[in-house]
């Protein structure tokens, strides 16, 4: 079985930049099907270049921030915290939930 890159929570985390990149690609698709050019080529070209490059930032960002958020994810399953060993973190359960918490009663 393969390790994806990303699981369910990340891709989740990540669904916040799909509206952007949709709303970048509509506008491409717009310009170039509907878009009443300028008889000048090279306003095109600027124009289709700062949607295109934004949209590639975009998409480069959310995969670096997606891998930043699984490589957090996973230190987080490792974390132990100061003053507790591997064995209290593996034998301990949530702090302050304790099935029978010794009374003084002495």
């Amino acid at each position: 079985m393969s390790e994806r890159t990303f699981d369910r929570e990340t891709l989740l985390d990540l669904t916040v930049n799909v509206i952007p990149l949709g709303i970048l690609a509509f506008f491409v698709v717009a310009y170039a099907v509907i878009g009443s050019f300028p008889s000048d080529p090279l306003v095109v070209v600027i124009q289709m270049s700062i949607i295109l490059l934004t949209g590639a930032s975009l998409a480069v960002l959310t995969y670096y921030s997606g891998k930043a958020i699984s490589g957090a994810e996973e230190e987080m399953d490792e974390y132990v915290p100061a003053g507790y060993s591997k064995e209290d973190a593996e034998t301990a359960g949530v702090p302050g939930e304790s099935e029978s918490e010794p009374t003084d009663d002495a």
